[in-house]
């Protein structure tokens, strides 16, 4: 199994390369995306161009807090993939790992791997992989829930959109004009979240097979 390293870089597309590390640091420390470092001049512009830093402190640092979403089971059992990113303040917020999962948890290389029971939803780990149960018809208002931080048209978790704006959602790519709380979450959905600074977004997402 890839490290966690490896499957952040995978999920959010930081950049994560040799060489690239050092201007990944740095830019954590500016509100402009990273300067394409020289070991990336072979990578696609426009895949440069939707690498954003993992934000740090704790506004982005934050748990899984909320209740478990649908009845908990002992087992995970059959789950769909569904891929959520969050950019605030153009930066990475990672949705943790946890989210559905009753406490006290399993884990290994930042991966949870057993918990007392699973919700309809869960993130087994940072990546923005969300496993939902078939038919659930849960939305993002279930999973912000689960995780316990707001969501609204004007707010993530304790970012607001600056005046005059609302929270920008695509889902494989694409602009949608509905509240971010009902966009509902299918599967091989790949969703993106922001607000703040304008990010392009993802239109796929490499799911694990099975889901």
């Amino acid at each position: 199994m890839p490290g966690l390293a490896a499957r952040l870089a995978r999920a959010v597309r930081i950049a994560v390369l040799p060489m690239a590390a050092a201007a990944v640091a740095s830019a954590c420390a500016s509100s402009q995306p990273p300067a394409p470092p020289p070991a990336a001049a072979s990578i696609p512009r426009a895949l440069l161009s939707e690498a954003r830093p993992i934000g740090t402190g704790p506004r982005f640092t934050l748990p899984a807090s909320g209740p478990v979403a649908g009845t908990c089971q002992r087992s995970l059992g059959p789950r769909v993939g569904v891929h959520v990113e969050v950019f605030a303040a153009n930066r990475v917020l990672l949705l943790p790992a946890g989210i559905g999962a009753r406490r006290p948890w399993a884990k290994l290389d930042g991966r949870i791997t057993s918990a007392p029971c699973y919700g309809a939803l869960v993130t087994l780990d940072p990546t923005g992989l969300v496993l939902v149960r078939p038919g659930a018809g849960l939305t993002l208002a279930d999973l912000f829930r689960s995780w316990g931080e707001p969501l609204s048209r004007t707010r993530i978790t304790s970012f607001s959109a600056p005046a005059g704006t609302q929270v920008a959602v695509f889902v494989d790519g694409r602009p949608v004009n509905a509240a971010p709380p009902s966009v509902p979450l299918t599967r091989h959905a790949e969703i993106v979240l922001e607000v703040g600074p304008h990010v392009p977004p993802h239109s796929s997402y490499a799911f694990p097979p099975g889901t």
